[in-house]
């Protein structure tokens, strides 16, 4: 998790030592935990807890097989989420991105079974069908002025409609093309999963320390470098072992089959954060979607294009949907009406806000999703280990989901407890 608190060149924190430098960091941002902005901290806290928690009570838990299995089963929640965090940042919600992400789903698997067409046909349709979606819905509630919830309330159900008359009312669909069964089935080899981890330090390195040579060089606002190498240090240590872990054998019978490697979802799900988090962070949409959710009113005197932007943020979430959508039928290598509905879209919004995107706009990062992604596939997996029922594990998200609305609702000075007002 990154530090945000920063220091200025030429101050006394710059001149002290290195040691020095970091633990005045740490108060900085201890004393930012202490005034409200948690950030991601409760996620990755809630992350920590529930390992060591589940691994405590069932050793097959923390088993390399398990921990493979764990990015598979949150990656679709997690790319809806992640779409999510952008309607979420502007003050609005999306109802229907789990259906949205079914008929997607079913539109891909129809083009590539029943019509016989490429993958890259069938992938792109249902991309494209999520994106006019998401265009269609961004209309509506911006140019016609109807509330984001009843929209995508009607959404919701007439999605389910839709995708049985796709479906030909409830036929399941069975995928066969080994490209889109991969995205969610197959693992790299071990070689070219160091590489792609070689890869991942040296950029990410590279950015960090360009950033601060950068803002440095020209007096601006900057992170000590001794926080900037230990954040690099972290992530390089994290990623080292992850890699080493998924490259062990984790096969059952390897003598039948052999199962090494990283999940290809892996690779999937950190492009599409590397990509949110840019567009968020690094650009100018990203600066405006946050001065949208802020103060609409604001951002438009200033001279921000603010129903584009919103239009916009609906189109990116129902383009991730259709993303989720792929990645359920690959993982299920089949579609039905199912595919999309159930807990779907409520593990999807538990997992943006969880992360740390707040109901109220205007906070929110693709990381929060990835977070409460993790938090969501941890819960469910640990208690299906444990061998609890559904309705233990859907009672025990509620409550999670509860306890991360009301840190962010206090964190902004909405709570009442302990005499605030």
């Amino acid at each position: 998790m990154s530090i945000d608190v920063k220091t200025r060149p030429g101050s006394g924190a710059e001149r002290t030592g290195p040691a020095r430098q970091v633990l005045d960091h740490a108060r900085a941002y201890l004393s930012k935990v202490r005034s409200g902005e948690v950030g991601a901290l409760p996620a990755v806290a809630g992350i920590i807890a529930l390992c060591l928690f589940f691994g405590a009570l069932d050793p097959v838990f923390l088993s390399v097989g398990n921990l493979a299995n764990l990015f598979g089963q949150g990656a679709a929640v997690a790319c809806i989420a992640m779409g999510l965090v952008f309607v979420l940042i502007i003050g609005e919600i999306d109802l229907s991105a789990g259906f949205t992400s079914g008929v997607c789903a079913a539109i891909m698997a129809v083009i590539l079974t029943d019509l016989g067409l490429s993958w890259p046909v069938g992938i792109g349709a249902a991309v494209i069908a999520g994106t006019v979606i998401g265009l269609t819905l961004g209309a509506l509630v911006v140019k016609l002025g109807i509330p984001s919830f009843v929209v995508t309330l009607a959404a919701f159900l007439a999605f389910q409609g839709l995708a049985l008359i796709i479906l030909k009312e409830g036929t399941n669909i069975t995928i066969d093309n080994e490209f889109v069964k991969d995205i969610a089935g197959g693992n790299l080899s071990r070689s070219h999963g160091w590489l792609l981890l070689a890869v991942t330090v040296v950029v990410y390195a590279a950015v960090q320390l360009s950033r601060w040579r950068r803002r440095s060089g020209r007096g601006l606002v900057h992170d000590p470098l001794p926080v900037v190498i230990t954040r690099i240090a972290a992530l390089t240590g994290l990623l080292t072992a992850t890699v080493f872990l998924l490259n062990l054998e984790r096969s059952a019978n390897p003598q039948l089959v052999s199962l090494t490697g990283v999940p290809i979802v892996v690779v999937l799900l950190g492009a599409l954060f590397v990509v949110g988090s840019f567009v968020l962070h690094r650009t100018r949409f990203g600066r405006h979607l946050y001065a949208v959710g802020g103060n609409r009113e604001a951002a438009l005197r200033a001279g921000v294009a603010v129903d584009r932007v919103r239009i916009s943020a609906f189109v990116i979430c129902s383009g991730m949907a259709a993303v989720g959508g792929i990645v359920a039928a690959s993982r299920a290598a089949s579609v039905d009406p199912n595919t999309g509905g159930s807990n779907v879209l409520l593990l999807s919004v538990g997992a943006a806000v969880i992360g740390g995107a707040s109901l109220f706009g205007g906070k929110g990062t693709v990381r929060a999703a990835l977070l409460g992604g993790a938090v969501v596939a941890i819960i469910n997996n640990g208690m299906g280990l444990m061998g609890l029922s559904a309705g233990v594990r859907f009672a025990v998200t509620g409550l999670v989901l509860l306890l991360a609305a009301g840190v962010d609702a206090m964190s902004r000075g909405q709570g009442r407890l302990f005499g605030r007002h």
